[in-house]
């Protein structure tokens, strides 16, 4: 059976050039963030769709991966109810300037740690088998691409939620449409998955939640 990794990879690259590339600002990223606050904004803040799990920590998050998800759920290739909601009212410039907000967020909030621990021999096969370093790199912080997420020591229920929404098909509610994630967590089951989110989410953290008031 042909090796299917040069071709995902080759998708991969496609997808890194999706939105087109827009001039980032910061600051005024920073004018446009207020209906954020209210969850991204809250250290340990918990969502209840589609289960309930604490929401994406995004301060020092690549910007390229930032834009891309707002553009898919604008556009209802990742179906969440609310960040959809929230996403048709933005236009590529207001992702871009979010993207690049949340990405300077970080300066100062994610710490550097030299040592990262090896995952159990168990876990080390299942990342093994998904192929997972070849794209969000060898510890999980630094992803070959910056359309890709960094993952160390992200909420491991959040990655559970959001590793499983690659596994659903023909929910127009619930789900993720991605071709190279979908053939990878694909030969996982449940359980597998959330041992893979466990272990990502014991890493030293590669993002933050930066406390801020709705009220600024």
């Amino acid at each position: 059976m042909p090796n299917p990794i040069p071709l995902l990879l080759a998708l991969a690259g496609l997808a890194s050039m999706t939105p087109a590339a827009m001039a980032q600002d910061a600051a005024a990223g920073a004018q446009k963030a207020q209906m954020c606050i209210g969850c991204h904004g809250i250290v340990d803040y918990k969502a209840s769709f589609p289960e309930v799990h604490r929401v994406p920590m995004i301060a020092g998050q690549n910007a390229k991966y930032l834009e891309n998800a707002l553009l898919a759920y604008k556009k209802g290739e990742r179906k969440h109810p609310t960040m959809r909601a929230i996403a048709t009212t933005l236009g590529e410039k207001d992702m871009a300037d979010l993207a690049a907000y949340y990405e300077q967020q970080g300066q100062g909030s994610v710490k550097t740690v030299a040592a990262v621990p090896a995952p159990p021999a168990a876990v080390q096969e299942l990342l093994t088998k998904g192929n997972c370093a070849s794209c969000h790199g060898a510890e999980f912080n630094k992803p070959i691409d910056p359309s890709y997420p960094k993952l160390a020591g992200q909420y491991r229920d959040y990655l559970y939620v959001a590793l499983k929404s690659y596994q659903i098909e023909g929910n127009p509610r619930v789900g993720r449409g991605n071709a190279i994630m979908a053939a990878q967590v694909q030969q996982f089951k449940h359980a597998e998955l959330k041992a893979i989110a466990n272990y990502l989410g014991t890493l030293p953290p590669s993002v933050a939640t930066v406390p801020q008031s709705r009220f600024r």
